[in-house]
């Protein structure tokens, strides 16, 4: 089917358009243009903006459901959940646990997928864990940390039907280097995280293939004058990208926008979110680990962040009303920047002629009213 959309504002990857048609032609995007196409089928939406579908590579869970609980429910509610919230393509993400209850949420993942979700889509698994070291653990259980492990990476990826496409690790772990080498090899993403490892130890697993820093600033060494340390690794390299949690909890509005101005493009932003997003404040648990929410903010018993309760659509405009960047340009660190990090922005990502048709209806005040996932209307308000 081929319609065009008219509406007020279109963030296109490389400008903002004021006005216009926008072509969508078989489920993807097609040429922008500014006078009425002749004997076509326009839907008007006019008085609201189009942007691309967001894009979240860290999630863990929301709406009272998380990967961890190990079923394939619990991965299709995530992703209605998410769908109304402008996201159409998301990493459903792991946790450090045990063997068993590891594999069985792969298995709950890979089973969900087959059966075809109904919101959005996911693009893959992201193991979070469980090669990490204690320091920095944040909500993730040190019981089950240990060595990368090539040959158990590879029945995990065996399980998941060669869907798991990104891990993250502490590059100081024994055999990190030679881990990253080969799963880097095999096209997966691999992240640094929950780490005290050096600057020089992260430039190190950088230049052996890894690509991503996880939640920057937050389950790492900071970033001191004499020390650069994991942030000073983040920051410095062009190479990688970085994770950025805009709750106004995990980093400071300043530093956040900070982070945003040195990074630029290479900048993800991601929710992090667990079970208790779009949730009333109380008691959840993260994993094994009971977590109580406060006005939003999730901790663990001992005081530690566990994850959040961000939706990524909030995190955009927190960024946006930090810096005073152009929405377009930071939309895309929601939608562009993640999809560049997996090596997916020739598919998707943003509005550009050819790509999937993924794309948001905004009203005024930046509140989703629609979505589309490949040129289909999924969501309506």
């Amino acid at each position: 089917m081929t319609y065009y959309i008219k509406a007020d504002r279109f963030l296109l990857e490389h400008e903002e358009k004021l006005g216009g048609y926008l072509q969508i032609e078989e489920g993807r995007f097609g040429e922008f243009v500014e006078a009425t196409p002749k004997n076509a089928k326009i839907i008007d939406w006019t008085g609201h903006t189009i942007a691309p579908g967001l894009f979240d590579t860290h999630i863990h869970g929301i709406n009272g459901y998380d990967i961890m609980d190990g079923t394939s429910e619990a991965v299709h509610e995530i992703s209605k959940a998410i769908l109304p919230l402008g996201v159409t393509r998301f990493l459903p993400t792991t946790l450090t646990s045990s063997k068993e209850d590891l594999k069985q949420s792969i298995i709950s993942v890979t089973e969900a997928v087959q059966e075809e979700l109904t919101g959005a889509k996911s693009e893959g698994i992201f193991l979070e864990g469980p090669y990490f070291t204690d320091k920095h653990k944040g909500a993730q259980n040190p019981n089950y940390f240990r060595d990368p492990n090539i040959n158990e990476f590879q029945e995990w990826q065996d399980l998941s039907g060669g869907t798991i496409v990104k891990i993250a690790l502490a590059p100081e772990r024994n055999k990190a280097v030679e881990f990253t080498k080969k799963v880097t090899e095999s096209g997966v993403l691999v992240s640094i995280a929950h780490t005290e490892g050096s600057y020089e130890c992260c430039h190190e697993l950088i230049d052996s293939g890894a690509r991503n820093y996880v939640h920057l600033f937050n389950g790492m060494t900071g970033l001191h004058h004499r020390e650069p340390g994991v942030v000073g690794a983040a920051l410095t390299d062009s190479r990688a990208f970085t994770e950025l949690i805009c709750d106004g909890f995990h980093v400071h509005p300043k530093v956040a926008v900070l982070a945003s101005q040195v990074k630029g493009d290479k900048l993800t932003l991601v929710t992090d979110c667990m079970r208790a997003g779009l949730m009333p404040d109380g008691q959840y648990d993260l994993g094994e680990f009971s977590v109580v929410v406060k006005d939003g903010m999730a901790k663990t018993e001992s005081n530690s962040l566990a994850g959040s309760t961000l939706q990524l659509i909030e995190g955009v405009k927190n960024l946006q009303q930090w810096s005073e960047i152009p929405l377009y340009k930071v939309w895309h660190k929601g939608s562009l920047s993640p999809a560049k990090s997996l090596g997916r922005e020739h598919e998707i990502g943003s509005i550009t002629t050819g790509k999937i048709a993924d794309y948001v209806v905004l009203d005024s005040n930046i509140n989703v009213q629609a979505v589309a996932i490949a040129g289909e209307i999924k969501f309506e308000r």
